[in-house]
C-alpha cells in the first residue's frame, strides 16, 4: 500500500476525528471499541504499511496506560480510603467552612493549584475528585460548578509551570531563567485560571445538567452518604457514627505523594547526583512510588487507625478497582489514536504546514504547540515537540520575545481543545458522568479559555516587560 503524503493526510485525520465524533456521539457505540476501529482504518487510508498499524495503535495504548493505569489505581484506592474513613468528608466540611458555600467553586480552585504544582495533571485529578464529589453532595452543588474551577486550576499549572517536565525541558530549551519563568507563569496563570475556572463554572453549569446517578461517585461518597435519608432509619440510626479523622491528618495523607514528588524534584539541589540518598530521594519522588507510599500510609491513618479491619480494606481497594477498568481502557485506548496520528505522519505534516508560516516567534511556538496537540492529544508531547521545533527557529530569527515568554507562549498553545485522542479527554467525561457533547462544551472549551486567555496575557505581559 502506498504512504500518502501532503494536504491528503490533513484531509483524512479530519475525517477520521468526525467519525469517531459520529461512531460515539450518534450511534452510541462504546468509545472503546471506536477507538480501536478508527484508528485502525486512519491507519490504512494514510497508507501505512499493515504489518506496522495495530503495532503502532499498541504502543501509543501501552505508553499512555504504563502510567496512567498505575495513577488512576493507587489514586482511586488513596481515594477509597479517604472517603469510607470520612476524610473527604473532613476536608470538604472545612473547605464549606472557611470559604462558605457561596464561594465553594473558589477553594476548589486554590487547592487544584497548591496540589497541582509539583504533580502530574492525571495524578491530581485523581486525589482531588473524591473531595470534589464530597463537596457537590455536601453543598448540594453541580459537580461542573465544583469540579471544573478544580481540573482548570491543575491544567494551567500543568501546561505553564516549572516543576512540571514538559515546562522544564522548555525552560532549557530556550534558555530561560526558571524563577523568572514560575513568576510570570504565576501573572499570567492566576487570572487564566479564575476565567476559565470559577467564571467559567458559574456560567456553563445553568445550561448543562449531570445525570443524578453517577456510579464512580458512589465509590468516593461514605455509606451513610450514598444511602441518604434511608441511612437515618432503622437500624442504622443506632450505630454508632464512626468519628472523621482531623484535618491535619487526612491534609497530611493526601498530599504526601505531593510531598515526595517536590522532594524527588529537589534531589540534586539536597545530595550529589548518582549517591545512594540522590537516589532514593528520586525514587520515592516518582509519581507511581510516591502514590503507592501514601495508600500505604492511608491503610494506618484512614484504616486502622479509624477501627477498620485488615479485611475490610482489602474489601475496600478491591471494591474500587471494578469501575474504573473501562475507563482505563478508553483513556489507553485514545494514546493509541494519538499515535497512529503521529506514526501515520499527520502530526508532522501539521507542524510543515506551521513551520512555512513565517510570524512573531510568541505566536509561532503557541501555534506549533497547538496543532501537535491538536494532533497527538498530549500536552506533554506538543510542549516538548514544539520546543525542539521553535528554539533554532526563534534563535536564528534573533528573537525578540523574552525567552521566558516563549515558555509560556508554548505552553498556552499545548493545551488548546482537548478532544477525543486525549486519554484526560475520557477521564473528565468518565468521572464527571457527561456525554462526548457535553465534555466539548465544558472540558474542551475550558481548555481553550485557558490556551487563548493564556496566549494574549503573554502577548500583554511582552508590552510591558
Amino acid at each position: 500500500m502506498e504512504a500518502v503524503h501532503g494536504s491528503m493526510l490533513l484531509v483524512i485525520a479530519v475525517i477520521a476525528i468526525a467519525l469517531l465524533i459520529l461512531l460515539i456521539t450518534r450511534y452510541k457505540v462504546y468509545p472503546f471499541l471506536v477507538l480501536i476501529i478508527v484508528s485502525l482504518l486512519l491507519g490504512l487510508a494514510a497508507g501505512m504499511p499493515m504489518a506496522t498499524i495495530v503495532k503502532s495503535f499498541e504502543t501509543g495504548n501501552g505508553n499512555t496506560l504504563g502510567h496512567i493505569a498505575i495513577v488512576v489505581g493507587l489514586g482511586t484506592m488513596l481515594g477509597k480510603m479517604m472517603a469510607e474513613s470520612g476524610g473527604a468528608e473532613r476536608i470538604a466540611t472545612t473547605l464549606i467552612d472557611f470559604f462558605g458555600e457561596k464561594h465553594i467553586h473558589w477553594a476548589m480552585m486554590v487547592v487544584a493549584v497548591i496540589v497541582g504544582l509539583p504533580v502530574f495533571f492525571e495524578v491530581g485529578f485523581v486525589l482531588l475528585i473524591p473531595i470534589a464529589f464530597n463537596v457537590a453532595k455536601r453543598t448540594n452543588k453541580s459537580l461542573l460548578l465544583v469540579g471544573l474551577p478544580m481540573v482548570a486550576g491543575l491544567s494551567v499549572v500543568h501546561g505553564l509551570l516549572p516543576p512540571h517536565p514538559a515546562a522544564m525541558l522548555a525552560v532549557q530549551a530556550y534558555h530561560a531563567d526558571i524563577g523568572r519563568t514560575i513568576a510570570y507563569g504565576l501573572i499570567i496563570g492566576i487570572p487564566t485560571a479564575i476565567v476559565a475556572g470559577p467564571l467559567f463554572a458559574l456560567l456553563i453549569s445553568r445550561y448543562i445538567k449531570l445525570p443524578k446517578e453517577n456510579a464512580l461517585a458512589a465509590q468516593f461518597l461514605r455509606d451513610d452518604d450514598k444511602n441518604g435519608d434511608a441511612a437515618k432509619t432503622g437500624a442504622q440510626n443506632n450505630a454508632p457514627k464512626r468519628e472523621l479523622p482531623s484535618f491535619g491528618i487526612t491534609l497530611f495523607t493526601v498530599l504526601l505523594p505531593v510531598i515526595l514528588m517536590l522532594v524527588g524534584s529537589w534531589a540534586d539541589l539536597v545530595f550529589t547526583p548518582k549517591t545512594l540518598p540522590n537516589d532514593l530521594l528520586r525514587f520515592f519522588g516518582n509519581s507511581d512510588v510516591a502514590l503507592l507510599t501514601a495508600v500505604i500510609v492511608s491503610f494506618w491513618t484512614f484504616g486502622a487507625r479509624q477501627g477498620f479491619t485488615r479485611d475490610q480494606i482489602q474489601k475496600f481497594c478491591g471494591e474500587c478497582l471494578a469501575p474504573i477498568a473501562g475507563i482505563t481502557l478508553i483513556v489507553g485506548a485514545g494514546g493509541g489514536f494519538g499515535r497512529v496520528l503521529m506514526d501515520s505522519g499527520i502530526s508532522k505534516e501539521i507542524v510543515n504546514v506551521a513551520t512555512a508560516v513565517h510570524m512573531s516567534p510568541l505566536l509561532f511556538g503557541w501555534l506549533v504547540a497547538a496543532l501537535i496537540r491538536l494532533a497527538t492529544g498530549s500536552a506533554t508531547v506538543a510542549m516538548t515537540t514544539a520546543c525542539g521545533i521553535v528554539a533554532p527557529i526563534a534563535a536564528a530569527g534573533g528573537v525578540h520575545a523574552e525567552p521566558e515568554l516563549l515558555v509560556l507562549a508554548t505552553g498556552s498553545g499545548s493545551l488548546i481543545f482537548s478532544h477525543v485522542n486525549d486519554g484526560g479527554f475520557w477521564l473528565i467525561k468518565e468521572y464527571f458522568g457527561m456525554t462526548v457533547g457535553q465534555t466539548f462544551k465544558t472540558w474542551s472549551l475550558l481548555e481553550t479559555i485557558i490556551s487563548l486567555m493564556g496566549l494574549g496575557l503573554t502577548f500583554a505581559l511582552a508590552a510591558v516587560v
